[in-house]
């Protein structure tokens, strides 16, 4: 997936609710492979974790890989912007 792709479809994500957990699944995999982005462990981890809150039990796994990765204070900061993330979603 392009670059502009990725930014699309997660600019699509932060729009709408009740996506599917494997859009957010392949946002993971897109930020934790650097497939499409720069790698960021922070923003993989909290897209595996929205995608295994909504039921993605991959993504519980894929999220413990990418954490044994990441700093506590990382990981803080993941879990920190997954929870304003569903949020969001609630409000709207």
């Amino acid at each position: 997936m392009a670059r502009f792709e990725i930014q699309e479809a997660e600019m699509a994500v932060m729009g709408q609710q009740n996506l599917s957990p494997e859009i957010y699944f392949q946002l993971g995999i897109s930020y934790s492979t650097g497939r499409g982005v720069d790698a960021d462990m922070i923003a993989a981890h909290k897209w595996f974790n929205l995608a295994a809150a909504q039921g993605k039990s991959e993504a519980a796994q894929y999220r413990q890989d990418v954490a044994r990765e990441m700093s506590s204070a990382d990981i803080a900061e993941a879990q920190r912007q997954a929870r304003e993330h569903l949020a969001m979603m609630t409000r709207h």
